[in-house]
């Protein structure tokens, strides 16, 4: 869909074209078509993430919440959004050893004990690899760290799904 395509859609048009990249958070894009026109899918892009910013911290823990483990149950039982699916299959974490399955489920549960909340990390811009590291590393974090991290993993993980699906003429 083209920027243009998207200044002129009405609000349910406009969310059930971007409203997908912010994980089962369409109230972003919503709140987004309020401030048509858009220069480019850029523009789109620091507006909602703007939105996002100015939500209450409880609107934001439960954007983060919205996301799935890594590699976790819905990620096994196939029950990711497809956005969320490729991006894990991108890295193989829809193809674990065993051995990497555990790793990640003891992670993902001490993470998600300690902040409440998922752990979140643009898995197009990793590996596997970089990924166990980071959630090893990222649970020894402060709330307030890691939720500023994961919303500035979300936003990352936004761009690149809006980049898909947004051109500019």
């Amino acid at each position: 869909m083209t920027i243009e395509e998207l200044n002129d859609a009405g609000p349910d048009a406009f969310v059930n074209a971007v409203g997908f990249v912010f994980e089962d958070s369409p109230w972003i894009a919503r709140a987004a078509w309020e401030h048509r026109p858009f220069a480019d899918g850029d523009d789109l892009h620091a507006t909602m993430i703007a939105i996002l910013q100015d939500a209450p911290e409880e609107r934001r823990v439960a954007l983060i919440a919205a996301h799935p483990d890594l590699a976790g149950r819905v990620t096994r039982e196939r029950r990711l959004t497809p956005a969320s699916r490729e991006e894990q299959a991108s890295v193989g974490l829809d193809r674990l050893t065993p051995e990497e399955t555990a790793r990640f489920h003891t992670l993902n549960q001490m993470y998600s004990e300690r902040f409440g909340f998922p752990f979140v990390i643009c898995a197009r811009e990793n590996t596997k690899q970089t990924i166990l590291a980071a959630l090893q590393v990222r649970c020894g974090n402060d709330r307030q760290t890691e939720i500023a991290g994961a919303i500035a993993e979300i936003a990352k993980i936004a761009r690149l799904r809006l980049s898909d699906v947004v051109t500019a003429s």
